[in-house]
Formats: structure tokens, sequence, C-alpha cells
């Protein structure tokens, strides 16, 4: 503990300043927010392949090549401990563990608003946004949200504040941003703050990496969009079936969807506060502040 001191007294303040935590998360965002803007400045150059999918496929895997590209460079070596939140290593197995729960997560909160009259199929759907789904809130959603909120916000509030106050930091930044959203309300905001910050803080704190948490995400997304046609988080697409959901809104989620429902903030809540006490339980995985780490 005494070497830890002196070798941090003993640092230059430049790199001491460079190395500070919250710093490193702002360059990191700017990096990754500027690669997001100056690939959509790119888009509009580009030339189009005269098919609206062919276009936002290719778009859309250009972007987040770009953003992942750019956290790979960037990130691992911003702040004092360095780590790479998206190794090899587990990333497959990973992210089909995380898939799995987020479908089965979502298809069991269907299952209760169904009982509950709040959810009914009215009949057979279509295919017709199935890749803006599968790209938009499945890859998008999943792959460059999780690095920004998880692996940036998430990663450098916890080295400097410790897990705490990093979880719920990250999860009110990442719910109250959904107000941008069609249909949002101040009560649907809450809800994304308590259930998926919980439940995607909670993977990423238990896995140390960022694969759970995108999967996690996308499979969620994915199964309420495409299997059970439930507006994701405000926006409504045409799914494998055509449903409706019914009843009040602290039931049903609104016109927001299933994820402004209190089904939902029970179910994603609980399933995210078991995964953060299992984290808990794992050595080094709750960080303490810095201010209380040397006592």
């Amino acid at each position: 503990m005494t070497d830890d001191i002196g070798a941090a007294a003993d640092r230059p303040l430049w790199k001491k300043l460079w190395e500070f935590p919250l710093l490193a998360m702002i360059v990191a965002l700017a990096l990754l927010i500027g690669t997001l803007g100056l690939t959509s400045v790119a888009f509009r150059n580009l030339p189009s392949f005269g098919n609206d999918d062919a276009d936002l496929a290719f778009r859309t895997l250009l972007g987040v090549a770009a953003v992942v590209a750019m956290y790979k460079l960037a990130v691992p070596r911003l702040g004092r401990q360095r780590k790479d939140d998206l190794p090899l290593s587990g990333s497959v197995t990973d992210t089909l563990f995380g898939i799995g729960i987020g479908a089965a997560l979502f298809t069991l909160m269907v299952g209760i608003a169904a009982v509950f009259g709040a959810y009914r199929v009215l009949g057979w759907g279509g295919t017709e946004d199935m890749l803006e789904i599968f790209l938009l809130t499945g890859l998008v959603a999943g792959v460059v949200e999780e690095i920004l909120f998880r692996g940036v916000v998430f990663r450098f509030l916890e080295e400097f504040a410790g897990s705490l106050i990093a979880l719920i930091v990250s999860s009110l930044i990442f719910g109250f941003l959904h107000l941008m959203n069609d249909n949002a309300t101040v009560w649907s905001s809450v809800a994304i703050s308590i259930e998926a910050g919980i439940l995607l803080g909670g993977a990423y704190m238990l896995t140390r990496n960022l694969w759970l948490a995108i999967g996690l995400h996308a499979g969620w997304n994915v199964t309420q969009g495409f299997i059970w046609g439930v507006p994701v988080s405000g926006n409504s697409f045409i799914g494998m079936v055509e449903s409706g959901l019914y009843g009040p809104d602290w039931l049903s989620g609104g016109a927001f969807g299933l994820e402004a429902s209190v089904i939902a903030l029970a179910i994603a809540t609980a399933a995210g506060v078991g995964i953060v006490r299992q984290a808990t339980k794992e050595e080094g995985h709750w960080v303490r502040p810095v201010w209380l780490r040397n006592r």
C-alpha cells in the first residue's frame, strides 16, 4: 500500500492529470462520439447501392466497425488502470449467453403481460422491418451503447468513485437519454434507468468485459421488436406477430412499450440485482471509491 502511494506521488503532474479517470472518460467519449459524427458525415458522400436495405446494412456495419476500431485503438490506453473490455476470449460464448438471457427475460415479461390482459397477439406480422430491427436495435444499441455507457462511463466512474456511484450515475444517464425517443416520458426514463441500468451494469461488473452486456441488450431489443412486435423503447416496428398493448400505462407501458411497465421494472430489476449481488461475491468485482482504497 505504501509503495502504491509512493509510486503515485513520484509520477509527474501531467501524467497524474492525463491518467485521472474522469478526464479519461471525457477523452474517450469525445473520441467515440467524434467517430460517430465523422462517419455520419462520410455517409452523406457515399454512393448508394440503389437498395435501401443494402445501404442501411453497409452504413450501419461501417459505423459500428469504426466505433469498435476507435475503442480498441484508444480506450484501453486511457486511465491509470489500462484494460480492454472487448477481449477476444469469451466474446462468442458470453455474447450468445447474454442474447439468451435477454430473450428469456423479455419473453417472460410478455407472458406475464398476457396473463394480465396487457398484451395480445392480434395476428401475423411480417419481416419488412427485420433488417432494421437487427441492425439498429440489436447491433447498434447492443455494441455502440454498451461501449459508451458501460465501457466508458461506468468503467471510468467506477475507477474513480467506486461501483455503487458508477452504477447509479451511468444508469441515470443511460435512462434519461431515452427521453429523446418517440413516446418517451419521465416515467419511462426512470424505468429504463432502474431496470436496464442495473441489469446491464451488473453484467459488466460480473464479467469485467462488455460481451455479456452486449448480448443482453441486443437479445432484449430484438426479442421485443421482432419476435413479439412490441415497441422498442418507444419505437414501433413490424414484428413476426402483430400485437397490442392494453390497460393502464403502468401495466402495459403504453405507447413506449413494455419497458415502461411495472412488469419489466420488477422482472429486469430483480435479475439485475441478482447479477450485481453475484458480482459482489467475486474478488475484486466490487470496487470502492479511490478515496477509500488506501485506508
